[in-house]
């Protein structure tokens, strides 16, 4: 049998692809529990090994060598990154694989402009276009949040003079040079074409580089809701029904991701994109002056031990500490006391969605000892113990004491009205806000001035020798 004895034909390739998306549904919809995800990774991973392997059982079967060699490529370098990265690392992975997605996407593009010669009609050159912008601004908007997540650019705003009379000239020419190009469809200025690339790679450089680490949550969402976006983009160019209907579930679920995550901000999506949020720190030149409590390990271990309820309230510090593991030995050892322990999750709490679930599950922390912001609340007046690990701005009370405030009306996790708070953090410094948290100079707040994970380590040995 010869390989082009193999090739599909147009039934077979659309069974497949049906195949295909019903297992990408089926598979997101079982990533919608911590007990189900893995199974829900594993079905949608093979709905997409289906897509491929229909595709390419097509009309590209003479160039294998160089298909196969791509695919070996990509595999490795796939496996071995996914296989080394830390846990705390796992937003820039996202961030870095959401970044080649869309850049891939953006090549596909230029390469069907390449391939069709005999000029294009606009229902497929549109989309053409179209892939090509959003591709290239979610691959280079997606290395900037890479390089802030790595430490490798300032996780400050990085605001040029005329920021957004930059942003919105690079707009305006690169709508500007995309009419052109449809008006000249049938012999398209292949220069003009790479122009548009280049100043959407600019523009989404220059719309990422102002907006702060602690946004990087909904930053990334967004660049996800573009790749997917761009994707289907260039699934309505090839005429590709699986990449069409893959791309809408991402670019879908990735834009109702965003909108949540900057409601419980109280943040629009345009503010937190142009609003240029997390300049130099202010007041943090006052933090040291104003009176608070400070407590060693013993203290905390004492308080916990001999509380009947316990709210933890993991934030970003504790992902830099790697302290999850720490935090549930501690957690256990206040269980074994009968020490009822949940943990307060923060919509935006970390880099990316999600980000305190993620660690937290690697620690084997039970998803039922998970709570959301919105339902640990009306609890917080009746538990004994606050504890917060490296959160910050959520939990500061200006959000809504002080309609001044940078925060004012963002949702908070309530840990002020617990009965005692304990902070652990490194210093009184600010949050990603710029301001002091009320909530360390609150007259039941203990201040815990120790790395995440040393102090939950030691407070654990503690509590078992009490």
């Amino acid at each position: 049998m010869t390989l082009g004895a193999l090739a599909l034909d147009s039934d077979a390739l659309a069974v497949c692809y049906i195949v295909a998306f019903v297992l990408f549904i089926f598979g997101v919809r079982q990533g919608t529990h911590p007990r189900t995800a893995r199974r829900g990774n594993w079905i949608a991973a093979g709905g997409m090994a289906i897509a491929v392997a229909a595709t390419l059982a097509t009309d590209v079967i003479g160039n294998w060598p160089l298909i196969a060699t791509g695919l070996i490529i990509g595999t490795a370098i796939g496996v071995v990154a996914s296989i080394r990265v830390q846990m705390t690392e796992m937003p820039q992975l996202v961030a870095l694989y959401n970044g080649l997605g869309g850049g891939a996407v953006a090549l596909i593009a230029w390469s069907e402009f390449r391939h069709v010669s005999e000029g294009f009609g606009l229902e497929e050159f549109i989309p053409i276009l179209f892939a090509t912008v959003i591709g290239s601004v979610s691959f280079w908007g997606s290395n900037v949040a890479f390089g802030k997540l790595q430490g490798l650019i300032s996780g400050a705003s990085v605001k040029l003079p005329g920021q957004q009379v930059i942003n919105a000239l690079l707009l305006v020419g690169i709508i500007a040079l995309c009419v052109v190009l449809a008006v000249d469809r049938d012999s398209p200025s292949e220069g003009l074409f790479i122009a548009v690339l280049v100043a959407a790679g600019v523009l989404g450089l220059m719309v990422v580089l102002p907006i702060g680490g602690a946004d990087m949550p909904v930053v990334i969402s967004l660049l996800n809701a573009c790749t997917g976006l761009a994707a289907a983009g260039a699934g309505f160019a090839l005429d590709n029904i699986a990449l069409i209907v893959a791309g809408t579930l991402v670019g879908s679920s990735g834009t109702i991701l965003t909108l949540e995550m900057a409601t419980a901000m109280n943040r629009s999506v345009g503010n937190i994109l142009f609003a240029g949020f997390g300049g130099a720190p202010v007041g943090s030149g006052s933090s040291e002056q104003r009176p608070h409590t400070s407590i060693g390990s013993q203290d905390a271990a004492i308080m916990l031990a001999y509380a009947d309820s316990v709210v933890i309230v993991p934030g970003y510090g504790l992902a830099v500490a790697q302290a999850q593991h720490a935090i549930k030995e501690m957690a256990d050892a206040l269980g074994q006391r009968g020490v009822t322990v949940r943990y307060a999750i923060h919509p935006v709490a970390g880099r990316m969605p999600g980000h305190m679930n993620v660690l937290l599950a690697e620690a084997d922390v039970e998803y039922e000892d998970l709570v959301e912001m919105d339902d640990i609340n009306p609890d917080m007046p009746q538990t004994d113990v606050a504890i917060v690990v490296g959160a910050n701005d959520v939990t500061n009370p200006a959000a809504k004491t002080d309609p001044n405030s940078p925060i004012a009306g963002m949702p908070i996790i309530e840990v002020d009205q617990a009965r005692q708070v304990i902070v652990i953090k490194r210093s009184m410094s600010p949050g990603f806000a710029g301001i002091d948290n009320d909530l360390f100079y609150d007259d039941k707040t203990s201040m815990l001035f120790s790395d995440a994970k040393a102090a939950a380590n030691e407070i654990a040995s503690a509590i078992a020798e009490l």
